[in-house]
């Protein structure tokens, strides 16, 4: 973009007294609206590295944009030119203005406009495209931001498939090869960025193909889960931090995209042990907690439980903990005991969460010693102290692996029923999981090893 304005400000009120004028422009005509927009993104170009250094900065500069006359007066018109200069332009100051813009104004207007606008307009392709290009890896700050973008414009509507066509094999492993490469801390928002990023995208795909699948249409492949079916042991990183963001998040919406994560992870046989032992065992303490946690006159929180069953069962089934020693068998069976009973803080348990834990209960090193003791506990009139098993669903696992891969399969009743259901459940973004407890009491310790 060519600028005809040159600016010399000698300090930062006189940036900001310059940034008021040019967003409180009066204009009537297109051509006079592009011309402010020029000379704001001039303006805030040229002195980024003096005035819009932090993420505060950067904020006000685009609160103050948008709650301009320039911008009130024409707010269609003006996100409509911020988007095509984000499509077109290459120079990483603008492209860090442009998104900056596109990030807070979808988070303030409700998240519909401009993130609804930006998938019209072919925005997702251009995120992959500049995501992956050498020049913006090099501009950290720009590089999250655009991160940061993908993640709040995808999570919160249905991208199409031509958007997901533009994210290849290679565009995963880049993301992964970040994970690897960066701090070990989940916090570090860099990482958290990439993590959220890949969350969100495994949805999508989750989403799609589970709608193609129910339709008789051939599912798009994963390519999350296919990356980590082939490279998992090069990409643990990001398996470790999965479970250490579930132990701390209090967000819904993002504790339901690390669960369909695992949902798929742990139902596919190529990525079903591709967690640490240890770290499998405070993801065991995290379920545990957090269902027990979930009070039962919430909205949401019966979509929550089921989803955490869902993911318990593969957990149990497929994965190291199925072999000896068991981790908490006893504990485990306890809890499944009390989702299905009445009392404690739970109401009248619905016929869903009964069919799950009917199912975890199934796993074969659940069950009592032998046969004989089945029978024996019968005989002396004693119920049970969980609910009777139901036939394994191994088979069915293997319908949810290989359509996570977008495989054509002849899916079975129940394990449709369960992907559709998964994908289904979500919540509005901000929206914090409710919780009996105080959440910063009995978390589990978290730990990390090559067990």
């Amino acid at each position: 973009m060519a600028f005809e304005v040159s600016y010399n400000l000698e300090n930062e009120q006189q940036f900001w007294d310059e940034l008021n004028d040019i967003v409180s422009t009066d204009c009537h005509e297109d051509g006079l609206i592009d011309n402010a927009l020029r000379a704001f993104l001039n303006v805030t170009t040229t002195y980024i590295a003096d005035y819009l250094q932090t993420e505060y900065s950067l904020a006000k500069c685009v609160h103050q944009f948008t709650h301009g006359e320039l911008f009130t007066a024409h707010s269609e018109y003006v996100r409509r030119q911020m988007m095509y200069c984000l499509l077109q332009d290459d120079e990483p100051p603008v492209l860090l203005m442009t998104a900056a813009f596109l990030l807070y104004d979808g988070r303030n207007n409700g998240h519909d406009l401009t993130f609804e606008m930006m998938q019209t307009e072919g925005v997702f392709a251009r995120l992959v495209e500049l995501i992956r290009a050498p020049n913006v890896r090099q501009e950290t700050r720009l590089h999250q931001m655009l991160l940061e973008l993908m993640y709040e414009s995808s999570r919160i509507q249905r991208l199409r498939v031509e958007d997901l066509l533009a994210v290849d094999d290679s565009f995963i492993l880049y993301l992964l090869d970040i994970i690897e490469g960066v701090s070990d801390d989940p916090d570090d928002p860099y990482h958290y960025n990439v993590i959220r990023v890949l969350l969100v995208l495994n949805e999508q795909y989750l989403v799609i193909s589970t709608t193609q699948q129910a339709s008789g249409r051939a599912g798009i492949t994963n390519r999350v889960i296919k990356a980590l079916s082939a490279h998992g042991l090069t990409y643990k990183t990001f398996g470790c931090n999965l479970i250490l963001l579930l132990n701390r998040e209090s967000e819904t919406s993002l504790q339901l995209l690390i669960l369909k994560a695992l949902y798929l992870l742990f139902g596919n046989p190529s990525t079903a042990e591709y967690f640490y032992t240890n770290d499998l065992h405070v993801l065991i303490d995290v379920i545990l907690r957090n269902l027990i946690d979930l009070p039962a006159d919430s909205p949401g929180a019966n979509a929550l439980r089921h989803t955490y069953l869902r993911v318990l069962h593969p957990l149990l089934a497929n994965s190291q903990i199925s072999k000896p020693p068991h981790y908490k068998r006893d504990d485990i069976l306890r809890l499944l005991h009390l989702l299905v009973t009445n009392g404690n803080h739970f109401a009248p348990v619905d016929e869903t969460t009964e069919r799950l834990v009917a199912r975890c209960t199934s796993v074969p090193w659940l069950q009592p010693p032998s046969a004989a003791s089945n029978k024996t506990t019968k005989s002396n009139g004693k119920a049970p102290p969980i609910p009777p098993p139901r036939a394994g669903s191994r088979g069915s696992q293997k319908d949810v692996a290989r359509r996570a891969l977008g495989m054509s399969v002849n899916a079975g009743g129940e394990s449709l029923t369960s992907v559709l259901e998964v994908a289904a459940h979500t919540e509005k973004p901000g929206v914090q999981t409710p919780s009996l407890l105080n959440p910063k009491q009995n978390a589990p310790k978290e730990t990390s090893s090559d067990s």
